[in-house]
């Protein structure tokens, strides 16, 4: 609070002192839009006490403009709209049943919703929604390595990378950390080629340009270090795997629960209405 209200003093120090003088009180008011005044304290809350004063200044002035600006907003409105324009409360009421039907439906499904999908449910959705699985890009599983172009252990990492002998990666892990730049290993789950292309800090057109039987390597000239990618399987296109697809999965499935519940409980509101003749319809 004394560091606001220090920043907030001396920005009003640039104002008459006459001026000044008008607004301190027991509360230090620093901004007023017509009859509306804003104060320290109130501006105080929203600035966090471990930022710098230059932070503290630029969120303060920031929460300053935008208080203005909302009251700027209203009065604004209640001048220009007709009495019609500004009867807000048939869009309140339908705005709080709205919220209050969602509230609902979020508990209803909460209370009831089986998360659990099995394998074989996985299995049978897979076969049955292939259409859903189509490739937008290629996939593919890798392994990929970021390293001085001076690395005198090179050859021998590049040799570790494309090695399935559970002894050879344990040593590339092991190497990476103290010779790599960057490394992943992706290779035991498939990849959107977007992620090696992040990874590399290219673009996926120009992985593939470069990729050369199993490897993938780009060597900028103005760069001190190469990007060696071994590529372990991919698909440019088809049917994506079902590993590939399992999460994606899963979520459709519970989302068709999801929706069945739903319909279900408005069916069920309905009948339930219409026997009690709580709802009828002539």
């Amino acid at each position: 609070m004394r560091k606001i209200l220090s920043i907030l003093l001396s920005v009003l120090a640039l104002v008459s002192c006459e001026t000044l003088s008008s607004i301190i009180h027991d509360d230090t008011l620093v901004a007023r839009v017509g009859k509306n005044k804003l104060y320290v304290s109130e501006v105080a809350q929203y600035i966090p006490d471990y930022v710098s004063s230059e932070d503290s200044l630029n969120l303060a002035m920031r929460y300053i403009n935008s208080w203005a600006s909302e009251i700027l907003y209203m009065e604004t409105a209640q001048e220009q709209l007709s009495k019609e324009e500004m009867n807000v409360a048939n869009d309140l009421e339908q705005y709080r049943r709205t919220l209050l039907k969602y509230r609902y439906e979020q508990r209803y499904v909460n209370d009831r919703l089986d998360t659990l999908v099995t394998q074989p449910q996985i299995d049978r959705y897979y076969k049955e929604h292939q259409d859903n699985f189509k490739l937008e890009r290629p996939i593919l599983r890798y392994r990929y390595l970021a390293i001085p172009k001076n690395c005198d252990r090179k050859e021998y990492l590049v040799k570790l990378l494309a090695s399935s002998a559970a002894e050879d990666i344990a040593e590339l892990d092991s190497l990476s950390v103290g010779v790599a730049l960057k490394y992943a290993d992706r290779s035991e789950e498939w990849s959107d080629i977007l992620v090696l292309a992040k990874d590399s800090d290219v673009q996926y057109e120009k992985l593939l340009s470069n990729l050369s039987g199993s490897y993938i390597i780009i060597s900028d000239p103005s760069s001190l270090e190469e990007k060696i990618t071994y590529v372990c399987e991919i698909k440019y296109s088809g049917v994506a795997p079902e590993e590939y697809c399992k999460a994606e999965i899963v979520s459709m499935i519970q989302n068709e629960r999801k929706h069945r519940l739903l319909s279900s409980l408005e069916q069920e509101l309905l009948q339930d209405a219409l026997e009690h003749k709580k709802f009828i319809i002539y």
